[in-house]
């Protein structure tokens, strides 16, 4: 079972999404932890990340929970 959590910020992603994985006995990952590094200062200069930018980072995704043998859930604005 792979699982994405998904909703704006403050919705309760990262409170629900480790209860969640707890619950069904899988890890639980922050999406925001597997953007590169260029993403991130991108993000904090407030420039918005194109589909250019997000290639990698959904990649990494999809890589962490094919990964997962059991299953995992991630935590992801998906803005």
């Amino acid at each position: 079972m792979r699982i994405l959590l998904m909703g704006v910020s403050g919705s309760g992603k990262s409170t629900l999404g480790p209860m969640l994985g707890e619950a069904l006995g899988v890890p639980f990952a922050d999406a925001d932890a597997f953007h590169p590094p260029a993403n991130i200062e991108k993000m904090s200069r407030g420039e918005p990340l194109t589909d250019a930018d997000r290639a990698p980072w959904l990649m990494a995704l999809g890589a962490w929970l094919a990964a997962q043998p059991q299953g995992g859930v991630i935590g992801c604005s998906a803005l």
